[in-house]
Order: C-alpha cells, then structure tokens, then sequence
C-alpha cells in the first residue's frame, strides 16, 4: 500500500523550485500501547484539566496559555497574539548550503521524514537527489511550518531523499557537563580492546538482524492475556559482578568470542561432533 503524504512543501534549489510531498518515516501501529480505563467497568477515561488553586474542573472555554517569565507568574496570551507569535507556513524548504554528511554530527539528528515529488516535480526531485549523491553531500535547510521554522538537513537514500529534522545548538548539552573521571588507559588494554572491536567488524549496518525483543514479548504476554492466560512478572536476572580487573575482563571478553566463532569439527564421514566426543561408528 502506497505511503500517505502528511504534508506538502517546496524545495528551493538555486533557481531550481522542485514541489514536494512530506512522508512520515515510522510506522504508527510499530508501537505498544496502553489506555487508560476505569478499573470498576473498564471504560475509557476522559482528560479533564483542573485548577490546582480553586480545584475546580475548567472547560477549553475558559483555558488560557501563558509564559512563566518567573517562579509563579505568568503572563497570559490571547489566541490572536499567539497566532501572531508563529511563524508564517511558507512550506518551504530553503536550501542554504551543502555539506558532507559525514560533517554534521547524529547527536544534531532528531525526527525524520521522506521527500517525495509532487505533480511536475519528478525530474527536478530526481535530478537533486542524484546531485546529493554521487557528491556525496546534504543539503542544510530551513523550514517553516506548523507555525515553527524547523532547522533541517536533506540527504540522499538511494533514488530518495530524507528529510532530517535538527535540533538547534542551543537545544544540545554541551558533552563537557558530562563528568568523564581522569582515569588512564593502559596500551596493553586498548590492545585488547581493538583486537575485540576487530572481532565483531561488519560491513554495513543490517538493521533486519534486530528486532525489538521487549515488543515482542510484550505482544506475546497480552496475546495470553486476551485468550484469559494470567500474566507472571519473569524473574529477575542476578546483578552482574562489578568488574575490578579491567585486564581480565577484556580477556574472558576476547576468549568468549573466539569460542563463539570457532566452527564445530567434523567427522570423518563429514558429520558435525563436538571437540573431545569420538564419533560413534555403525556396524552393518
């Protein structure tokens, strides 16, 4: 079934105005939710906002949005001086530079969206995405919509091109504020380290060999519970020891998964046997 467009847009490129169609790029029934119900007759409950100082239950008639400028106060805004606050929908995606891909760090990346040409853009759309390719560049962007002006970065998928929302610099926490210790890496330990790093070396990344393991569970829990199974907490895993030899670790590390990669040997006759097992042979 073909994708349903959320939003249309135009891409400006140089001279080039290339109409777009937005696409989200998740899939909405992916995720495991929950309502909340009254546990007396199990019905849905309906969201009521009240008061925290008359304790009284408020009507969207008479609910106001303010700024809190300080601990307490706020200064309230009309529904048209809130309007006059957003940004105008344009739409439009206004290419401001390109870079290297590579050159815009992922901790920037937030949401993500598919572009897709609308009616008369098929040659212009396809002509910037294999621009973006074969230079092996994105595209920053500003984009105003829903009343925001959204920072994004345009790159290329294939024949497609990604949408990838920004968040601003002033919307990142400096990595500085993260205290990292003063601890020293010894070379022996960094040696083991690579040597484990190279032993679990891929290609390219096969996001089909993942899969949510928790979902699934969970799927397969309320699956019992709606064929009228009770559901039991699994018991918890032992705490994993704390690890004082960093050498050891490192190790019992490289050793475990040079067992896990080394192949089962075979028989004489060209059967699989286990190491120290000898093989059982038939009479006739």
């Amino acid at each position: 079934m073909s994708a349903r467009p959320i939003a249309a847009a135009t891409v400006s490129f140089g001279l080039v105005t290339i109409p777009v169609k937005v696409y989200s790029s998740g899939e909405a029934s992916a995720g495991v939710h929950f309502n909340m119900l009254h546990r007396k007759c199990g019905s849905r409950l309906k969201q009521q906002y009240v008061c925290s100082k008359d304790n009284e239950i408020v009507g969207r008639d008479d609910i106001a949005k303010g700024y809190e400028f300080s601990k307490g106060q706020y200064v309230l805004f009309s529904e048209e001086e809130l309007k006059a606050l957003q940004e105008r929908a344009t739409h439009a995606i206004e290419i401001t530079e390109f870079l290297p891909t590579s050159k815009v760090d992922p901790i920037y990346f937030d949401k993500s969206y598919y572009l897709g040409p609308d009616k008369g853009g098929d040659r212009a759309y396809r002509l910037l995405a294999q621009a973006l390719e074969k230079s092996k560049r994105s595209a920053v962007a500003k984009y105003a919509a829903r009343g925001k002006q959204y920072l994004v970065l345009l790159r290329p998928l294939g024949d497609a091109i990604v949408m990838q929302q920004l968040r601003y610099v002033d919307e990142i926490r400096p990595v500085s504020e993260v205290p990292l210790g003063d601890a020293v890496v010894k070379p022996a330990e960094l040696k083991l380290a690579l040597q484990i790093v190279e032993q679990a070396v891929g290609d390219e990344f096969k996001p089909e060999a993942y899969e949510d393991e928790v979902r699934g569970r969970i799927l397969a829990q309320i699956e019992r519970k709606v064929e009228g199974h009770e559901i039991t907490a699994e018991p918890e895993e032992e705490p994993k020891a704390q690890v004082i030899d960093l050498m050891a670790a490192l190790k019992s590390s490289l050793a475990k998964r040079a067992g896990e990669r080394r192949p089962a040997k075979q028989s004489p006759a060209g059967g699989t046997r286990r190491a120290g097992k000898k093989a059982k042979s038939s009479e006739g």
